[in-house]
């Protein structure tokens, strides 16, 4: 399925912004690069820490289920399962709730804009989509191949 390939590399992409993120933000990063906005206001409030781990960790966890979700849903086994096209749409659903609300506390509490997490929160959207079409597709399969 081409939608779950695509959900695969955006997830990779992601993986790798939470991951550079995440070392920043351990400090094992010196410098954040940033040429649009106030990532290291974001990434240096209280905000960018959430039941005690920092926000991109959360991403990189968030991240690395979509891709296993994806790389499995890739198997013969698997290609045609409706239950991992839903656990994509319900998983991304809440990834993009949970991003919406980082990206308000950005707007409205912090003040300040990190172009990092408004690509983070762009590629949820799209790996959103890209599930639902997903399950559009997997649900106008035949429930049981035809052996005709």
């Amino acid at each position: 399925m081409k939608t779950r390939m695509g959900i695969a590399l955006l997830a990779m992409g992601g993986l790798i912004l939470a991951l550079y993120l995440t070392l920043y933000k351990m400090g094992m990063i010196g410098e954040l690069t940033c040429t649009v906005g106030s990532c290291e206001t974001v990434q240096l409030s209280k905000w960018a820490t959430f039941l005690g781990l920092p926000v991109a960790l959360w991403g990189v966890g968030a991240y690395l289920a979509v891709l296993g979700l994806a790389l499995v849903g890739l198997q013969p086994a698997w290609l045609e399962s409706r239950g991992i096209s839903w656990l994509l749409v319900g998983l991304n659903t809440w990834n993009v709730a949970f991003s919406a609300w980082l990206t308000y506390l950005e707007l409205f509490v912090i003040d300040a804009i990190c172009m990092w997490c408004v690509i983070s929160a762009v590629l949820m959207v799209i790996i959103l989509g890209l599930s639902l079409m997903d399950l559009r597709a997997v649900r106008g399969l035949p429930l049981a191949p035809d052996h005709r």
